[in-house]
């Protein structure tokens, strides 16, 4: 992922899963970019990328259609200007664009503990962040004659945050995120921690292979980015912010207050996660939209997408066929809106309508959650 200084870009490559590769280069004092020498491997979510059309519900004419959209709101058709809304806007947010949507339901909150609970019991899934990497596949993703690293550094593992000891520049993310073994889902920050008495938190440590995965059992699928930006926005024109223009980001969404990553001050009342439904909705009746977790979107992120739409109306877009990030060029990501428990104004302005954010597709995190859609029409 990259986080950004309000007055400067600066690139803060959150480590991907590649992610393990991050904190085994330093482990190993490898000096050179991991990513670099990379070969474009989006040819191995050949099957999981295509996007197909959920059930069509555009009335809920039978219990079956009822379960399918229990806890999911039914946003209606229109279009609506995609892109940055102010100078915090970044290159990739623009150009603001006219996009055209057709009506979809969406999940009124993240997916929580709860839900995914039920998806594992059922299937018996192990998402990513369980599973101990296999070297002899990743090194096929990486420069001749790089060293295997020791073992432990395989282990089934993920990411978490660290608080630092006291004020940091923020040009390391190295400095508050570690690679933590046995994190997952079930325990969020690592051995000894656990999701009991948390069932309406929503789930973390879940990649967009894994997001994938729950999406086909639950009969949905993953938002567009289009798509979820035209829900974030509740119908409102041109708004900063899900909730409108109010600068005060503690009513609204579950963010960092206070100096970041040294000492949350908590004016929105939770240091990390909160529940689901914890503060007030949108107009279209969507809860934590903003902030709390990162949520996964269905496409493909490209740095320059939305220029292809500066003179015409995009329709129902779906993305690019296959991923850019001139940070890294090699490494294919998909796309994450919304902004989590650890965004601040001071270097992350995730919770803004129009923030892009991307990582590869089995990359997980304390701060990566999604939510689902059913079409419509």
């Amino acid at each position: 992922m990259t986080y950004f200084n309000t007055e400067n870009r600066i690139n803060l490559q959150l480590p991907n899963m590649k992610f393990p590769l991050f904190l085994i280069i330093t482990s190993c004092s490898i000096i050179f970019n991991i990513f670099s020498g990379c070969s474009n491997n989006q040819t191995k979510y050949k099957n999981q990328i295509e996007k197909k059309k959920t059930k069509i519900v555009s009335k809920v004419k039978s219990k079956k259609d009822s379960l399918l959209v229990r806890g999911m709101v039914l946003i209606p058709s229109g279009t609506f200007n995609m892109g940055a809304d102010n100078d915090q806007g970044f290159e990739d947010e623009y150009p603001k664009h006219r996009v055209k949507i057709n009506s979809f339901w969406i999940d009124e909150t993240e997916v929580t503990n709860a839900q995914f609970k039920k998806f594992v019991d059922e299937t018996g899934y192990v998402t990513t962040a369980e599973k101990t990497i296999d070297w002899d596949e990743m090194k096929k993703d990486l420069p001749p004659n790089t060293p295997k690293p020791h073992d432990s550094l395989l282990s089934p593992s993920s990411l978490c945050f660290n608080y630092t000891s006291s004020p940091v520049r923020l040009d390391n993310y190295s400095q508050w995120w570690k690679l933590s073994k046995g994190a997952n889902w079930k325990k969020p920050w690592g051995p000894g921690s656990s999701i009991e008495g948390k069932d309406n938190y929503p789930v973390v440590h879940v990649s967009w292979i894994d997001a994938q995965a729950y999406c086909k059992w639950a009969g949905k699928r993953l938002p567009t980015e289009a798509e979820w930006e035209y829900a974030s926005r509740g119908g409102v024109e041109n708004s900063i912010f899900s909730w409108g223009d109010d600068p005060y980001i503690p009513s609204y969404a579950n963010t960092w207050d206070g100096t970041f990553p040294f000492k949350n001050t908590m004016e929105d009342k939770f240091e990390f996660l909160a529940p689901v439904r914890s503060y007030p909705p949108n107009k279209f009746g969507l809860y934590d939209i903003s902030g709390n977790v990162w949520e996964w979107c269905y496409d493909w992120y490209t740095f320059d997408y939305y220029k292809l739409f500066q003179y015409k109306v995009a329709d129902n877009p779906i993305g690019p066929s296959t991923s850019y990030d001139p940070n890294e060029p090699y490494l294919p990501k998909k796309i994450m809106r919304g902004g989590s428990f650890l965004c601040n104004k001071s270097y992350c302005t995730g919770y803004r309508n129009s923030m892009r954010m991307k990582s590869s597709p089995d990359t997980s995190s304390i701060h990566a959650g999604f939510r689902t859609v059913v079409d419509a029409m």
